[in-house]
């Protein structure tokens, strides 16, 4: 264990209004108590949910402590342990961490409150954190902490709405994972992925290696690029292809997608039920466009479609796992749009204000 003593975070001061408002504070390391670990978190990844919360947007629900640090996704390596911690004498392991209290189980087991970074649960932009042993997760092989970071939010959340295309109940507990992990379980299946955000780079990944076809759209050839390189089978310019539904209807010989991982919310939700074939699912993930009144044609093309919307929120920590075992079968790596240092955390936050970036923006806090 090193002699350091102290713990520099990022803060959300009680004013915040701006993501230039983020201040650096200096904390004492915390002690590990029973069945914990205390975490040196080398990595950690942005999600536009801290955008959110540190502007305190009316978007993201309930409010947060003054002086709250943000940040959900961290990677690192197990520092100290309680001598109860069934991490004991596993110190310098790399590992990542699961971001809130939903261990196991269905969606009702997720407390908002405990979620790191969101409203009183420090999060992952601090140099130490102390984490019950259950939020710890072993790191893929070969994974760096950088990628490690990224893979947690952005990755999951991908995760979790193309298995409720698969197996999960409607409730949201996952159904135990049959056969391979290199099964081709979409075989047959398309998939409609929308942008190239990190939700999406990652939905395009791992419905591909599902065995899906895949089709994407962004906004630019290079972005298109990117989501071929990923696995997409078919990509769309949304930009020079405003009405995009009929196109994914053209390339699906009118039938429509089986899936939309929907990421842009009431902007984009009326064109994603149109992209979708009866019997179909859109996974509702995202807000990044406005919110707008529900348009008159919304009912009758979900009714008389039988199309189920299902909104996707938070995932357990067996999600998390799972996804680790998935990533690492098929090695994917997460797609890195910029890594910025611990000092420069503003501009990282900028950055992700933009909202333009193909993959995840990362902070590098410390080497391994």
């Amino acid at each position: 264990m090193s002699s350091q003593t102290q713990n520099t975070a990022w803060t959300i001061p009680s004013s915040a209004s701006k993501v230039s408002d983020l201040t650096k504070q200096i904390f004492a390391i915390p002690s590990p108590g029973p069945n914990q670990v205390l975490v040196k978190i080398t990595a950690a990844s942005l999600n536009f949910r801290d955008v959110l919360i540190s502007t305190r947007s009316r978007y993201y629900p309930g409010d947060h402590k003054a002086n709250l640090i943000p940040g959900s996704d961290g990677a690192g390596i197990i520092h100290a342990t309680h001598p109860s911690s069934s991490w004991k004498r596993k110190e310098g392991k790399k590992v990542i961490l699961h971001c809130n209290g939903w261990i196991t189980g269905d969606m009702r087991n997720l407390d908002f409150g405990s979620v790191f970074g969101g409203m009183s649960q420090d999060g992952t932009l601090q140099e130490y954190i102390v984490v019950d042993d259950s939020w710890i997760i072993d790191r893929p092989e070969g994974m760096s902490a950088v990628e490690g970071a990224a893979l947690v939010t952005a990755g999951t959340t991908a995760w979790s709405a193309i298995r409720s295309g698969i197996d999960m109940r409607m409730d949201g507990e996952l159904e135990a994972w049959k056969g391979a992990w290199t099964d081709k379980r979409l075989d047959g299946k398309t998939v409609l992925t929308m942008g190239t955000g990190g939700v999406s780079c990652f939905a395009i990944q791992i419905a591909a290696a599902l065995g899906a076809t895949v089709i994407a759209t962004s906004s630019s050839v290079s972005k298109l690029d990117v989501a071929k390189s990923l696995g997409a089978a078919h990509v769309v310019d949304y930009a020079q292809t405003p009405d995009w539904e009929q196109e994914v209807l053209r390339l699906t010989d009118g039938r429509g997608v089986d899936h939309v991982v929907e990421t842009g919310g009431a902007g984009t939700l009326m064109k994603s039920i149109a992209s979708t074939r009866s019997g179909g699912q859109i996974t509702l993930l995202g807000i990044l466009t406005p919110n707008a009144p529900i348009p008159a044609e919304f009912t009758p093309s979900v009714l008389f479609g039988a199309k189920t919307i299902r909104g996707q929120t938070g995932f357990s920590r067996d999600a998390v796992a799972e996804l680790s075992a998935f990533v690492a079968a098929h090695s994917i790596q997460p797609v890195i749009a910029q890594e910025f240092a611990f000092s420069d955390m503003v501009a990282a936050f900028e950055a992700l204000q933009k909202q333009n970036s193909v993959g995840k923006i990362v902070v590098k806090i410390a080497d391994e």
